[in-house]
């Protein structure tokens, strides 16, 4: 993958408070908030608790399989899907080699080409990304524009020596030219369907990944 190209900002790497989560509507598409739940109906699940937990082991198991696990290896979660699938990953990288590589937090809200609003923690990076393999993580891949605003945003923190893209869930419908290198599942979906992702931060029978459609 390649940026769309540096710019002169810099990301404030102060970690902060967890703010309340809205809705990423570029990422899932329609998002669930009271005013439009009721237009809303669930098509289907994609994945259970049990089948969400076996595609996250694939996952860590794809990304260490090139180089291993070590300080060499970076793994980045786009605010705020991207972070308890981040959180997840590198816990079950740790437990299958023993290893915690270093983890961070990515805010790309000014990096965005769009208006749309966020109420999200600061990034939290501690840790220079020159030379380093970074691995960018996220829960939906959708038009592809968050994805393009993190890599600019990597590109600031420092030249990595790669920087490839994990994602839960790819639903297509891209407007950028960005693809993942290790994706969860693909689903084909419609542009007024809504992709929720449930994910904890520690494994949950209440983890699952629904489609829900417009009534």
């Amino acid at each position: 993958m390649t940026s769309a190209g540096g710019n002169n900002r810099s990301a404030d790497l102060v970690p902060n408070a967890s703010l309340p989560y809205r809705e990423d509507r570029e990422r899932a598409g329609p998002s669930l908030t009271t005013a439009n739940a009721a237009a809303l109906k669930e098509k289907r699940v994609v994945l259970s608790a049990a089948s969400l937990q076996r595609t996250l082991e694939r996952l860590a198991i794809q990304i260490v399989e090139p180089n291993g696990a070590s300080a060499d290896l970076v793994l980045i979660g786009v605010r705020k899907g991207g972070e308890n699938l981040a959180h997840r990953i590198h816990a079950e990288i740790k437990h299958r080699t023993g290893i915690s590589v270093p983890l961070g937090f990515l805010n790309v809200t000014i990096y965005r080409d769009d208006a749309a609003a966020r109420d999200m923690p600061d990034s939290q990076i501690n840790v220079d990304l020159s030379g380093k393999e970074v691995v960018i993580i996220d829960d939906v891949l959708y038009t592809g524009r968050t994805v393009r605003s993190a890599l600019d945003a990597i590109t600031d923190l420092g030249r990595s020596k790669v920087t490839r893209l994990c994602v839960l869930i790819d639903r297509g419908l891209r407007e950028l030219p960005i693809q993942a290198d290790y994706v969860g599942r693909f689903v084909p979906t419609a542009h007024d369907e809504h992709v929720e992702v449930v994910l904890r931060r520690e494994p949950s029978d209440a983890d699952r990944v629904v489609i829900y459609e417009r009534t």
